[in-house]
Order: C-alpha cells, then sequence, then structure tokens
C-alpha cells in the first residue's frame, strides 16, 4: 500500500528526485524553524503542540531546546506521524513524545488549557476552516500559553503569476498558448478566490487570531522580490529535470505531469524548448510573501 498524498509530497515529490534541491530546501527551513520557536518563547517543562508537524521540523527542534517537556505531534497524515514516531525511536526521544491524529481545525482529543505553546508551519494554506483552526489553538493553550505560525502569503505572487506572457515567473510571450494549456489545469485544481492556499492574507492571519481571542498579538511580514537571473532564492530552479518532477505542493501534479495531461507530445517539446533554457538560467521574476505571527492567550 501506497502512502498518502502528503507524506509522499513532503518526502519525496516536493524535491523533484534531486539531492541538491532537497538541501537546498531544508536550508532554506532551518531559519523558519528557529524563527517559529524563538517567537514561541519555549521554557523547560513546557508541553508543545505542533500542529501539522509533517515530517517533525518543528517538533524536533522543540525537543533540541530542552531537556524536559513533552511535544505533541499531530497530523492528517498518519504516514507523517509513522515516519516521526520512528525517527524519535531511532534518536532516543520517544518518552518526550506523543502522536495524535488530527486536522487543525478539530483537535477535540485534547482537553481545554491541556498545552504551553502551540507551533505550526505551512498548515493554515491547507486548512479551509481557518478561523475554527485559530478557536482551537486558543481552546487547548493554557492562559498565558503562546502561538506561533509561520505561513506562506501565495496570494502576493498571484497578480504576475496570472498575466497571460508569464508562467511561474517566466516569459513565454513565444509560446503563450500553449503555456494557457498549462496554467488552466493549475488553475482549475486550485482556484484562486476559494483555494485556502491562496484565498487569504496576512491581515486575515491578524483577524483569525483576534477573534479567536488572542492578545498581544504580532505578525512580521518578509516580501522579496527578485528579478531575472537572480538565483538567491531559486530552490525550484536551475535543474531542468528536478524542475520538471518538483510538485509545488500535494495537491497538484508536476510540470511533467500536467504536460502530459493538457499537450500533446508536440506541443510538449515546443514548451519544454522555450521553458527549460529559461529554467537553467533562472531567468525568472520570483515574487514572495511568508508571515510569522505570534500571540498570547
Amino acid at each position: 500500500m501506497g502512502r498518502d498524498m502528503w507524506s509522499e509530497w513532503l518526502l519525496h515529490r516536493r524535491f523533484g528526485g534531486d539531492a541538491q534541491r532537497m538541501q537546498s530546501v531544508l536550508d532554506f527551513l532551518r531559519p523558519v524553524r528557529d524563527k517559529v520557536l524563538d517567537n514561541a518563547r519555549l521554557a523547560e517543562g513546557d508541553t508543545v503542540l505542533d500542529v501539522g508537524c509533517g515530517d517533525g521540523l518543528i517538533a524536533f527542534g522543540a525537543l533540541e531546546r530542552s531537556a524536559s517537556g513533552t511535544i505533541i505531534f499531530s497530523d492528517i497524515s498518519q504516514d507523517l506521524l509513522n515516519h516521526a514516531r520512528s525517527l524519535a525511536r531511532e534518536m532516543g526521544l520517544l518518552d518526550r513524545c506523543q502522536f495524535l491524529l488530527a486536522p487543525a481545525e478539530d483537535l477535540s482529543v485534547l482537553e481545554d488549557a491541556s498545552v504551553d505553546v502551540v507551533t505550526t508551519r505551512s498548515v493554515l494554506i491547507y486548512v479551509s476552516a481557518k478561523q475554527q483552526a485559530f478557536r482551537e489553538f486558543y481552546r487547548v493553550l493554557k492562559p498565558g500559553g503562546r502561538l506561533s505560525i509561520f505561513e506562506p502569503i501565495n496570494r502576493f505572487g498571484m497578480d504576475i503569476s496570472e498575466q497571460p506572457h508569464c508562467f511561474a515567473g517566466y516569459d513565454v510571450t513565444p509560446v503563450i498558448d500553449i503555456a494557457q494549456k498549462v496554467k488552466a489545469l493549475y488553475h482549475k485544481l486550485q482556484p484562486r478566490d476559494s483555494d485556502p492556499m491562496l484565498n487569504f492574507d496576512e491581515r486575515d492571519l491578524i483577524a483569525y487570531a483576534e477573534q479567536a481571542g488572542f492578545r498581544e498579538i504580532r505578525l512580521e511580514l518578509q516580501i522579496e522580490v527578485t528579478s531575472p537571473g537572480n538565483a538567491a532564492m531559486s530552490v525550484k530552479d536551475g535543474d531542468w529535470e528536478a524542475y520538471v518532477r518538483t510538485a509545488w505542493n500535494p495537491k497538484i501534479p508536476t510540470l511533467e505531469e500536467a504536460m502530459r495531461q493538457v499537450l500533446t507530445p508536440e506541443e510538449s517539446e515546443t514548451f519544454t524548448a522555450h521553458l527549460r533554457p529559461l529554467v537553467e538560467a533562472h531567468q525568472r521574476v520570483h515574487r514572495s510573501a511568508v508571515a510569522y505571527l505570534w500571540a498570547v492567550r
């Protein structure tokens, strides 16, 4: 029996089978982990709930920061929980870990005021009921407990991507009709106005936290815009084979798979002939925004 889509993507498909890309992604994520944990202000003996723990990036980081306390690994993927449990066993940390199969918006298995810290990283982008998730975070936190989250603000980069001549930041003017077929597939799978990955921004996160009852809410927004030829943020670019075999998130096909679905062999060849040199030369306009929010119950 195969893995579920969450574990398959997190452990394999986001890297496109490329070890260098995997290292680049992990290098990018370590400072994210550190900032989430810094904002959580962990203390010895804390019970930390990592919602949407995935492969355990945040949770294992929390374990490294203290010699006591309990970390609750929570996720909707049993495969990822099994993966995290195996890692914890190998590290000799299993006695400090608990594992919970639950969505962010329904943590009912946990009692009210039962944890000191709630963390998430790139979790709410997959949750439709974001306000309910914040209410659950508030409910399970003890008075004075801390919330610390990181979320990409994917809406920020959509304006340029939705321009007809642009595909994922690349100028596809000479093959615009072919590119539109591929873009139409992705837009159908993730509509801008309704997909939970795209239908919110940093102001919504603040509103969700306020309405849930949190106080001392702080949010830091980081925006990056890089011009073509700048490879500094190109963790997804450079190697064509890895690029076309990388799924940008768990819910969508790789570019290679998308081209097979909607293009003829001749169209795929034409599209590749245009796009590949741009990818390999980092000729991409890159626009990204991420938000760190932390608050006190």
